[in-house]
């Protein structure tokens, strides 16, 4: 009787574990094939517009074939720099307090859900704000505008990973610093910090990884700009605006642009993560 009991519950798990195992095989490759998909369309629409110009020439003249891109490239990057030089050092010495001197304190967990709730919230509302707060006092848009909106989207994830990634490091390390006599502050950023300097990279790449698709808030604070220009106080050219308004033309050149500029982004995004990946790999060597 127990025995034909034990093979009943054994028979059962077992079933249970590939029915478990058959639903998430399905599932994964269900979404690995849809990204595949994704990825395979956009670099075969993508890959037949790239070219020289396409790299280096402004946009030609609205129904005009020919010209590129090279405006967006150069907005882009730009914006993305000066909202890194602002949000990644601000998410890094949050992450500090968080993990080095708030630890459990009560201001440590108001930031800890504010950052959670920034990090859930649609970009679309961060551009509304900069919108509100930026944008209408100045009286026109402007990159420097867009890149505020991508700064308060990175501030909230670089914040958390680095808090997450110090968490990672010994207290022991901690400890043996501070009973040499170093203070505190060095011991945070020339012992722990030092130690978790490739997931700090990392953790710095991935925000802006985050940032590099996103439309909404540049629509709302950088717009667009079809022309060259280095003032960042001004309209400015970016990728992800400019595919969405190619996309959205009755123009088949610019609706190959948004193609090409769209594979544009997916390498970079791609070769961020392979080199946050690398240096995540290489520091566990150092």
């Amino acid at each position: 009787m127990n025995a034909t009991i034990g093979q009943r519950s054994v028979r059962r798990r077992r079933a249970a574990d590939l029915a478990v195992r058959a639903t998430a095989w399905i599932g994964a490759s269900i979404g690995i094939g849809a990204m595949l998909w994704i990825l395979a369309e956009v670099a075969r629409r993508g890959a037949k517009v790239w070219s020289w110009s396409f790299f280096t020439q402004m946009p030609a003249p609205v129904g005009e074939p020919g010209g590129g891109v090279l405006n967006a490239i150069y907005g882009t990057i730009v914006m993305t720099l000066i909202a890194a030089a602002a949000g990644i050092p601000l998410g890094f010495f949050a992450g500090i307090y968080l993990a080095e001197f708030g630890r459990n304190g009560r201001l440590a967990g108001v930031v800890r859900i504010i950052g959670n709730v920034m990090v859930g919230i649609p970009s679309i509302l961060v551009g509304v704000f900069v919108f509100s707060v930026f944008v209408r006092p100045m009286g026109h848009f402007s990159g420097l505008a867009g890149a505020l909106a991508l700064a308060i989207i990175m501030l909230p994830v670089m914040a958390r990973t680095s808090e997450d990634i110090l968490n990672l490091v010994p207290n022991e390390l901690r400890e043996s610093a501070l009973a040499m006599g170093a203070p505190r502050w060095r011991v945070t950023l020339g012992v722990v910090v030092r130690a978790a300097r490739s997931g700090l990279i990392t953790g710095a790449l991935l925000a802006v990884v985050r940032v590099s698709g996103e439309t909404a808030p540049l629509l709302l604070t950088a717009l667009n700009n079809q022309f060259w220009s280095w003032d960042v106080t001004q309209p400015t050219a970016n990728l992800t605006v400019g595919i969405y308004s190619y996309a959205m033309s009755p123009y088949p050149d610019w609706v190959d642009k948004a193609w090409g500029a769209s594979l544009l982004i997916i390498v970079g995004v791609l070769g961020a993560t392979l080199l946050a990946r690398l240096i995540l790999q290489r520091g566990k060597e150092w």
